[in-house]
C-alpha cells in the first residue's frame, strides 16, 4: 500500500511539475505586438514642393530609413489617378524598397461635405478614381475630409451624404475610408467621433492626428491663426476607439530628443488603452531641420515612446 501511495505521488508530482513549466513557458512566449512605422509623404512636403524629390525618390527614402510602409499624398501626383503606367511605377519601386502601400491621403478633390449637393456629387466621382488608383496599388484605405460649409449639425448630415456615398463605392473592391481631424470642424474631437459613429455601417474609420485640432481661424479659413482649439488628448481619445491610422506627428525636438509641445507618452498610452494596433505614421512638419534628419529623430522618438508605454506592466 504503501508503494502504491509513493508511486501516485511521484506521478502527481512530475505532472504538476510539467504543468508549472509549460505555463512559464507559456508565459515567457507570449507574443508582445511589434509597432510598424509608415511614413507619411507629407514629411517630405518642402523637398517635393521645391521638385527636389519625386514620388518614387520617397518610397525608396522610406526603405533606406527602415520603414514597413508608406502613406501618400495624392497632391504630389494630382493628375496621375487613372495613369497606370505611373501606379505600376509605385508597386515595382515599393516592391523594390521593401514597403507597403498603405494609404492615399487625399486632398484637393472637392468638397464631399459641401451644402450644394452637386458640389458634393462631383467630389464623390473626383474622389472614386483614387479608390480606384488605391484599389491598383494594393493601398488598403483611402483618407477623406470632412470639409464643407454651414453649421456643424448641417455639415454632419452632408458628410454623411458625400462621405457615405464614397463609402459605399469603396466598400466594393474593399477600400476602406477614413476621416482625419483636419481643419474646420472636422478638428473637433467630439464632432468628428460622432460622425464616424453614424457612417459605421459603412466601414468609415478615422486617422487621429497628435495634432491638427484647432477647429476655428481668425478668418475662418480652415488653416491660418487659431481662435479656438481641441484639447489634443480628449480628441485624441476620442478617435483613437475608431482608428485605421495614427500621425505620429512632430515640429520640433528638444536636447533629449523629445517633442516640447506634444506628449508623446500620453498619446501612446491612449493608444495601448485603445488596443490600437495600425500602423504609426511618422510625419515630421517643422522647418528646422532637413527632412530626413526630422523624419528620423521622430522615428526614434516613436520607437522609444512605444517600447516605454507598452512594455510596462
Amino acid at each position: 500500500m504503501k508503494l502504491l501511495q509513493y508511486f501516485l505521488f511521484t506521478a502527481l508530482s512530475f505532472l504538476f511539475i510539467i504543468a508549472c513549466t509549460s505555463s512559464t513557458e507559456e508565459t515567457s512566449e507570449t507574443k508582445v505586438v511589434e509597432p510598424k512605422y509608415s511614413l507619411a509623404q507629407w514629411s517630405f512636403n518642402r523637398d517635393l514642393f521645391a521638385g527636389d524629390m519625386t514620388t518614387i525618390d520617397f518610397i525608396k527614402a522610406a526603405g533606406e530609413m527602415g520603414f514597413d510602409g508608406v502613406e501618400y499624398v495624392n497632391q504630389f501626383f494630382i493628375d496621375k489617378a487613372e495613369d497606370y503606367a505611373f501606379l505600376d511605377s509605385l508597386n515595382v519601386a515599393a516592391q523594390e524598397a521593401g514597403v507597403a502601400n498603405v494609404m492615399i491621403q487625399l486632398d484637393h478633390t472637392g468638397n464631399l461635405c459641401a451644402s450644394d449637393e452637386a458640389e458634393r456629387n462631383k467630389a464623390v466621382e473626383t474622389a472614386k478614381k483614387w479608390v480606384n488608383a488605391a484599389k491598383y496599388l494594393n493601398c488598403p484605405v483611402v483618407r477623406v475630409n470632412a470639409h464643407g460649409d454651414g453649421q456643424p449639425d448641417a455639415m454632419k448630415t452632408q458628410c454623411m451624404d458625400g462621405i457615405g456615398k464614397l463609402a459605399e463605392y469603396a466598400n466594393s473592391p474593399g477600400i476602406q475610408v477614413i476621416i482625419e481631424n483636419h481643419g474646420g470642424i472636422s478638428s473637433d474631437g467630439a464632432w468628428l467621433a460622432d460622425l464616424v459613429s453614424s457612417l459605421k455601417d459603412k466601414k468609415v474609420g478615422s486617422l487621429a492626428d497628435f495634432h491638427n485640432w484647432c477647429y476655428k481661424t481668425v478668418d475662418g479659413g480652415l488653416w491660418g491663426e487659431c481662435l479656438e482649439e481641441y484639447d489634443y488628448y480628449k480628441g485624441f481619445e476620442e478617435l483613437v476607439p475608431t482608428a485605421v491610422g495614427v500621425s505620429v506627428k512632430a515640429f520640433e525636438f528638444d536636447s533629449l530628443g523629445n517633442e516640447p509641445h506634444l506628449n508623446y507618452p500620453k498619446f501612446f498610452q491612449l493608444m495601448k488603452d485603445a488596443n490600437y494596433t495600425g500602423y504609426l505614421g511618422v510625419e515630421y512638419e517643422g522647418n528646422a531641420l532637413p527632412s530626413r534628419e526630422g523624419i528620423l529623430k521622430n522615428k526614434a522618438l516613436a520607437e522609444k515612446t512605444w517600447a516605454a508605454v507598452y512594455n510596462q506592466e
